[in-house]
């Protein structure tokens, strides 16, 4: 076994080791899912509230993603940038009208399902569940267009924007997880 390959299985079982990060990651997205999906919302104020906590866990989860990858590192950071930058202006103007709002979510989601589908068709070699990140990403993609675009915004419909895409991350969190946990187990034998 040469150098180089002892360093890459070096470096990959340092990821695996922090299989349980993504596991709480998931976790708390879940449980954030389940928070936004069930609160009785009855002012713009308490959905801009949520979303500007979920825009700003987006934006720190990123940057962890970067913190753990060693491809694609800058793209995780810009994606971390983006999201802290949406929970800040959520919470800025959270007395804004919803198509401030719509439109920051729509935003997000349009940049973070692009970069989930072109992440998901660039290590579908890598990894074997590239499908689900794709899925994930087309959703977010068509779910932006169709905020952004839909006239008769409520709170409702906000609110499960918002709860979808929380749910989405959480899935995708947990299944990473177990994911790394497999390939940590393998690394041992």
């Amino acid at each position: 076994m040469g150098t180089s390959e002892q360093d890459l299985r070096e470096a990959a079982g340092e990821v695996a080791r922090a299989w349980w990060l993504f596991l709480v990651a998931g976790i708390a997205w879940l449980i954030f899912a389940f928070v936004v999906l069930s609160f009785d919302f009855t002012t713009v104020y308490a959905v801009a509230i949520f979303a500007g906590f979920m825009f700003l866990f987006f934006g720190v989860n990123e940057f962890f993603e970067a913190a753990m990858v060693d491809d694609w590192k800058w793209l995780h950071a810009l994606m971390g940038v983006i999201g802290l930058i949406a929970g800040i202006v959520a919470f800025a103007w959270p007395q804004q009208t919803f198509l401030t709002l719509a439109a920051i979510v729509a935003w997000y989601l349009l940049f973070r399902g692009t970069f989930d589908v072109v992440f998901a068709l660039l290590t579908k070699q890598e990894n074997d569940l590239w499908w689900l990140t794709l899925v994930v990403g087309i959703a977010e993609i068509v779910i932006a267009f169709w905020a952004i675009g839909y006239e008769g915004r409520s709170i409702a419909l906000l609110v499960i924007w918002v709860g979808a895409t929380a749910l989405a991350r959480g899935i995708m969190n947990i299944i990473a997880a177990f994911t790394l946990r497999g390939a940590k187990q393998q690394l041992a034998a």
